[in-house]
């Protein structure tokens, strides 16, 4: 994969989150990732046909910019909608007392975070409105330099909080001052630091 289609398929998945449901869109940033683009294609454009998960123009212009195949029959089984939904999600700094204790998976996460290029880790707990495709979860956001290979940083740190705890909780990767989809917008407004540089 190219440099190009590298940054595409990145932009692409950020776009998507939120959308798709997370451990769906964490298979393909890991198979993008991993040097599998052919699963990473057929899972998210089967996964959005069955969902019923609809992309604007723009986003269809941006998939088919990376396939082998422009005209595919499974970019266009996709449904087509004119522009993006909201966010199906609330996001706060606190979460309830029956959430579970993000503590130590912050302490893993913190100490590899400056590893894969972050400046900045950031938790909020997410609450799903009518639509959502997930559960209420906390997510993490983790703010990278400029530079940072950002589906590289997402599969090493998801991939050491699974091995570690057993956690597959959501992490966004996002370059530091850049402008943001807007699910990574809504959690970074409201999400405390908690571990910086």
């Amino acid at each position: 994969m190219d440099v190009k289609t590298y940054a595409t398929v990145t932009d692409l998945c950020a776009r998507l989150a939120g959308r798709l449901e997370d451990d769906t869109l964490r298979s393909v940033r890991e198979d993008y990732f991993g040097g599998e683009p052919a699963q990473a294609e057929a899972t998210l454009l089967l996964s959005m046909a069955y969902e019923n998960i609809g992309i604007t123009a723009e986003e269809r212009e941006l998939i088919a910019s990376t396939l082998d195949d422009p005209d595919s029959p499974d970019l266009a089984a996709v449904p087509s909608i004119d522009e993006v939904p909201p966010v199906p999600y609330r996001f706060s700094a606190q979460a309830p007392a029956s959430a579970p204790d993000p503590s130590r998976a912050d302490v893993v996460l913190s100490a590899d975070a400056a590893r894969h290029g972050g400046r900045r880790l950031r938790r909020a707990w997410r609450e799903p409105l009518d639509g959502a495709p997930d559960v209420a979860k906390w997510v993490y956001v983790l703010q990278a330099h400029e530079n940072a290979n950002l589906l590289g940083a997402f599969a090493g740190l998801s991939g050491r909080l699974w091995v570690v705890l057993q956690e597959k909780w959501p992490l966004e990767v996002v370059v530091e001052g850049r402008l943001l989809p807007p699910y990574q917008a809504a959690a970074v407004t409201v999400a405390p630091q908690i571990w910086s540089l």
